[in-house]
């Protein structure tokens, strides 16, 4: 900074002072900086540079959320604050679901302590620091923001070995159930006190009062809690998409002989290869492909009064996890080949598994395959993952008579769905559409011959 100080123009010195006053002027923002590091003594001499320059103006940084990466220590250096990191451009706040850790716990540095549940993902609250968590700040159930202090960690505190306060709740709750026995006491003496059941001649009253009671089960054999962020955000698209699109559903069936076949006959040389496994998603991956190519428009999208078609294919893979449906997304899978495409998805699935799911994995993407298939499901409708116009349905691999060749055979057969934006696409362009998939999927070597 010096060194452009003394050896440029004016206008280069200009820039200098501008970063050294916006440098001085970030720090000074942030409130829960203690102390200054010493080197920036230089930059503070280095503005008296700055005098004889037109003077220029500090314009704060207008985002309200700042990147976190680590928490900043206390004067000491003994006591750290663990805060929720950044989550994303377009994610601005989230819910505290759980805590991983309690007061008393002992924490290495970058070890989860909590996790944020946000409409997208869920992130994790990392230690800074090696230490003991001192105390928990927040609490679960709030709604926080990148910044938001979580807990303390102290690195001299000793870690908790014993807890009185369980003793205690044991030796209230054992005290406690006499006075829960004495509520069905009072409930007994009720039916002997209670006359309508002697003065109830009417024929009306017993007939709507006696179907009704059992069908209303106790209220203590229910559960009350909070939907999760993902869950919801979940069901907002789906309406969305069920209230936006004009969805109509068209079938198929394919054999999957040849397909099962190759796979047979070549998945010990491709493992050895690529060191991957084949499976049957990244031929459907290729078959899509072509498919989109063959007909641009399913790959196309409403954007207002406008047709957006795109020149490149992003194939988003629905993926279940414990926590709700997400669709991670495999980018150019035009130009990728078979195992690119193998290795991308068993990347994603591991990702989903873990919940290490970033949002940029899963934005974008112009058109979804769902497999149901692994869980059974013999035939469905899948629904459109907006902003996309199309989505593919794969389902279970069930033996079935068919004919060939004028004889019965049982073959591996597979039902396909495609649900498609009947606003943008004909039934002329989407039968067309799953035809090429079948035609690909039942002969493989199109797609090596491209016819």
């Amino acid at each position: 900074m010096q060194w452009l100080m003394e050896s440029g123009g004016v206008g280069l010195r200009f820039r200098a002072c501008w970063m050294v006053q916006r440098t001085l002027g970030l720090l000074r923002s942030y409130a829960h900086v203690r102390s200054y590091n010493s080197q920036l003594s230089a930059l503070v001499s280095a503005t008296s540079e700055c005098s004889n320059l037109p003077r220029c103006y500090y314009l704060p940084n207008p985002s309200p959320y700042q990147v976190w990466s680590r928490s900043f220590a206390s004067d000491n250096g003994d006591k750290f604050e663990a805060v929720v990191p950044f989550m994303g451009e377009s994610v601005t706040d989230g819910t505290l679901a759980n805590f991983l850790k309690k007061p008393g716990d002992r924490v290495e540095a970058d070890e989860p302590i909590a996790q944020i549940e946000t409409d997208k993902v869920t992130i994790d609250v990392a230690s800074p620091e090696a230490g003991v968590i001192e105390k928990l700040i927040a609490s679960e159930g709030d709604t926080v923001t990148p910044g938001t202090k979580v807990a303390i960690i102290s690195k001299s505190a000793q870690p908790a070995e014993t807890h009185v306060a369980p003793s205690e709740e044991a030796t209230s709750k054992e005290s406690s159930p006499p006075k829960v026995e004495d509520k069905p006491k009072v409930e007994e003496k009720a039916p002997k006190v209670d006359p309508p059941k002697m003065q109830a001649p009417k024929p009306t009253a017993p007939s709507k009062t006696s179907p009704s009671e059992p069908q209303l089960p106790p209220k203590e054999r229910e559960r009350r809690v909070p939907m999760p962020r993902l869950r919801k955000r979940i069901a907002n698209r789906l309406k969305d998409s069920q209230n936006t699109f004009a969805m109509l559903s068209t079938f198929n069936e394919v054999d999957m002989t040849n397909l099962m076949k190759l796979r047979s006959d070549y998945k010990d040389e491709f493992v050895t290869k690529h060191g991957v496994k084949l499976g049957l998603m990244s031929c459907f991956v290729k078959a899509a492909v072509s498919a989109l190519q063959n007909q641009p428009i399913v790959n196309a999208v409403i954007d207002g009064d406008d047709i957006i078609y795109r020149d490149y294919v992003d194939i988003s893979v629905a993926v279940g996890t414990s926590k709700g449906l997400v669709v991670p997304v495999i980018r150019d899978a035009d130009t990728m080949n078979f195992a690119d495409i193998e290795k991308g998805i068993n990347n994603l699935a591991k990702k989903a598994t873990e919940g290490a799911l970033s949002i940029d994995d899963m934005a974008g993407g112009t058109f979804t395959i769902s497999n149901g298939g692994v869980y059974g499901s013999l035939l469905s409708t899948p629904i459109i993952n907006p902003p996309q116009s199309s989505i593919l349905g794969m389902h279970s691999i069930v033996q079935r008579p068919v004919v060939v060749n004028g004889d019965i055979l049982a073959r591996p057969m597979m039902y396909l769905a495609l649900t498609y934006d009947h606003r943008l696409i004909d039934g002329r362009e989407a039968v067309f559409f799953l035809r090429r998939i079948k035609d690909v999927v039942e002969d493989p070597r199109r797609l090596l011959l491209d016819i």
